[in-house]
């Protein structure tokens, strides 16, 4: 059986929800990426900023079920200054995950430079990505979206079964 499990870290709460929705419409269990060093304020703010900047992995603590154990984690984290961010980079430098799905949380842009980071990081191309952006979350005008990603993963569903040879 294709297990599935989905992993986040959220600074704002925007890809926690997303991570929840996704996790709880789909019968999945769920794992959070918190900081060791709480991000709060203005200063939080700038570790943010230069955790991005400077591709830091800052320390992190890891709440969930093994993730080396699923055959498929589905990362759900937002974008900082058009990058991954940098929680989701440390939680991806300690393991090695057998296939990935991304979904990112942004503003308004840097996902394909967050896809190519997750793809630099794992050695491996996801099986699928989705940007949403804050607003599509917060509003639930992203939600439709967000269910039909997680159909796609499922077993036996078209994107997830191997291709036929061509002769």
């Amino acid at each position: 059986m294709d297990r599935i499990l989905v992993i986040s870290y959220s600074y704002s709460g925007v890809s926690r929800r997303a991570a929840q929705l996704l996790a709880s419409q789909h019968g999945w269990p769920l794992g959070t990426i918190e900081d060791r060093h709480p991000r709060a304020g203005a200063r939080g703010t700038w570790r943010c900023v230069l955790d991005s900047l400077l591709e830091r992995r800052p320390r992190i603590r890891y709440s969930g079920p093994v993730p080396e154990e699923f055959r498929t984690v589905v990362l759900v984290a937002p974008i900082w200054m058009y990058r991954l961010a940098g929680p989701m980079r440390s939680f991806l430098h300690e393991h090695r995950l057998r296939r990935v799905a991304v979904v990112v949380t942004m503003g308004s842009a840097g996902a394909s430079n967050a896809f190519a980071e997750v793809r630099q990081l794992t050695g491996k191309t996801p099986i699928a990505t989705l940007a949403l952006t804050a607003r599509e979350v917060e509003t639930g005008s992203g939600t439709t979206r967000l269910i039909e990603f997680g159909e796609q993963l499922q077993p036996g569903h078209a994107n997830t079964r191997p291709k036929a040879a061509m002769v």
